[in-house]
Order: structure tokens, then C-alpha cells, then sequence
């Protein structure tokens, strides 16, 4: 893809903020990674689903895909708590159903919860000042 070697714009925010990264794998088929992909675009996502994330603090969020490898960063506010963010998602609109729905692309337990599924990233670099 062009954009992937343009880079990505990112949002910009009236103060610091803070990121998670997570990953999870894939069943690894091809056409049910396409069908995955296809679930998380602009015309087919469930927006439910969108304005949960956001209704929980989350002010960004993007999945990354290499073969069947996910990787997912989250924007959120310095004050967001992780643990409380994700206990409310999991009782919102609709994410139980989005989560069983999507389980069958993913390699992960049956009505497994979003933080269940991906699994939180530990950074072991940036550009040190």
C-alpha cells in the first residue's frame, strides 16, 4: 500500500497524552483475515462498537495488521486507568455480541472479553532524550 510507506498522520491533542499498544493473533487463513479487515472499515464496522470505545475515554484508536499478527495502539488521556476503562467496555451496547462475532477470525477463547483477547504490550525502546 502507498499510505504505509507515506506514514500515517496522527491526532494532535491539546496536551499529552498517553499509549497503549496491544497484539493479538489471527486464525491464520486468508480469507478470514479478509473478511476481518473488511469488518473494521469505515462502512462496516458496527458504530456501536465505535462509540464505546470512545465513550470510555479513548481518544484513538488503530489496528495494524502484518500477515496474521495484530497489533493495536490506543490514545487516551493521562488520567484514563486501563482496568476500569475495559470492565466498563465490556457492558456496553452491543461489545459482547461484537466480541463473539469477531472471535471466529481471532486465535482466542470462546466469549472472551476484548482485554482478554489482546494482550498489552511492553515497550523496550524509544528515542531516549
Amino acid at each position: 500500500m502507498e499510505e504505509t510507506k507515506c506514514g500515517y498522520r496522527v491526532k494532535e491533542y491539546n496536551g499529552p497524552v498517553k499509549r497503549y499498544c496491544q497484539t493479538l493473533e489471527l486464525k491464520d487463513n486468508p480469507e478470514l483475515i479478509d473478511e476481518y479487515v473488511q469488518w473494521h472499515s469505515e462502512a462496516k464496522s458496527w458504530p456501536e462498537i465505535r462509540d464505546g470505545i470512545r465513550a470510555v475515554g479513548i481518544l484513538e484508536m488503530e489496528i495494524y495488521l502484518l500477515g496474521s499478527r495484530l497489533f493495536m495502539i490506543v490514545e487516551t488521556p493521562l488520567d484514563f486507568d486501563w482496568d476500569s476503562a475495559m470492565a466498563k467496555l465490556n457492558t456496553l451496547p452491543r461489545q459482547a455480541e461484537w466480541e463473539n462475532f469477531v472471535a471466529r477470525f481471532q486465535k482466542t477463547l470462546p466469549n472472551a472479553s476484548s482485554a482478554e483477547k489482546w494482550t498489552l504490550m511492553e515497550r523496550i525502546f524509544y528515542l531516549y532524550p
